[in-house]
């Protein structure tokens, strides 16, 4: 499946446990087959970690879980808001992703 959202995009959540907080981030990582994506301080969990040379002490670290694509929109600066994305052909040949609601370049 491909996906319109890409690295580095600011997303608000629209679906599951943190969707009533309105928390954005960004993305950080799209895992393989594009259908998951790793956003930034959202859908955090801990994961128990044994003692090794990278982490001497070992113990618990929280860190983000993989969520749906589905579960995010991309969210415009200018609408303040998450929105659906289009996309705009230039004359030179280019496609740019545009805001559904206001029209602003998400680029």
């Amino acid at each position: 499946m491909k996906t319109r959202i890409k690295k580095d995009d600011t997303v608000i959540v629209i679906a599951g446990k943190e969707r009533f907080s309105g928390k954005t981030g960004k993305v950080l990582r799209i895992v393989p087959g594009g259908e998951r994506i790793l956003v930034q301080g959202v859908n955090m969990i801990k994961r128990h970690v044994r003692p090794s040379q990278k982490n001497p002490q070992g113990g618990s670290v929280e860190k983000e879980a993989p969520l749906a694509v589905s579960n995010v929109q991309i969210y415009c600066s200018r609408c303040k808001r998450g929105t659906r994305i289009g996309i705009k052909a230039l004359n030179d040949g280019k496609k740019i992703r545009i805001c559904r609601r206001c029209g602003e370049t998400l680029d």
